[in-house]
C-alpha cells in the first residue's frame, strides 16, 4: 500500500501540531495560518492528508507510517526574526529571571511544612522572609528590565554565547579530523 494512502494515527498528527506550534513561537507562521494549518492537520486521516503541512518550514519532518512515537525536531536555539528581535524572548527572559525564585521558594515551603507535620502544629511562616524581600527585587527589576527592552538585550547575549559555542566546536571537531 502506498503510504498516502495509508491511515495516520493521533501520534503522527500530534508529531505535526508540535512542529506548527514550534514554527508559531519562532515567528516563522502567523496566528492565521497556524490555525488554518492545524485544523488541517488534525482533520486528517491519511499520510497524504498530512504532505504538504511542513514543507515550507525549516527543520521539520514529516511523519513516518510505522513510528510509534514522535518526537518533534524543535530548534531551541535564539534566532532573530525579519525585523531583528528575538521572538518569544520575554517568555524566556521571564522564566530565566523567576526560576530560581519559584525553585527556592518551593523548597523553603516545603521544609516549613515538613517541620509542622513533625511537630504537629502550625509554626511561624518564616518562608515569608524569603519569598517577600526577594520577590520585591526580582518583580522591581523585572517590571525595569520591561521597561528597558532587557529581553531582546539578554536574548542577543544569549545567542552570541551560543554561536561561540558552535564554534568552538567546530574548531574542535576541524583539529580532531586533522589529527
Amino acid at each position: 500500500m502506498d503510504r498516502r494512502q495509508m491511515r495516520a494515527g493521533d501520534a503522527e498528527r500530534q508529531h505535526v501540531a508540535d512542529q506548527l506550534r514550534t514554527a508559531l513561537e519562532l515567528g516563522r507562521l502567523d496566528l492565521t495560518e497556524y490555525d488554518e494549518r492545524l485544523s488541517r492537520t488534525y482533520a486528517a486521516k491519511t499520510f497524504g492528508d498530512l504532505d504538504g503541512l511542513l514543507d515550507d518550514l525549516p527543520d521539520t519532518k514529516p511523519p513516518t507510517a510505522g513510528a510509534q512515537l514522535m518526537i518533534p525536531v524543535r530548534n531551541d536555539a535564539l534566532v532573530p526574526g525579519p525585523d531583528g528581535r528575538f521572538p518569544n524572548a520575554t517568555a524566556r527572559w521571564l522564566s530565566h529571571t523567576w526560576d530560581s525564585y519559584f525553585a527556592t521558594v518551593t523548597i523553603v515551603v516545603a521544609i516549613w511544612a515538613v517541620i509542622c507535620l513533625m511537630t504537629a502544629q502550625w509554626l511561624y511562616f518564616w518562608p515569608a522572609w524569603v519569598a517577600g524581600p526577594w520577590g520585591a527585587v526580582l518583580l522591581i527589576s523585572t517590571i525595569g528590565g520591561l521597561a528597558s527592552g532587557e529581553p531582546q538585550k539578554w536574548a542577543a547575549d544569549q545567542a552570541r554565547q551560543e554561536q561561540r559555542k558552535r564554534n568552538k566546536q567546530a574548531a574542535e571537531d576541524a583539529e580532531n579530523e586533522d589529527d
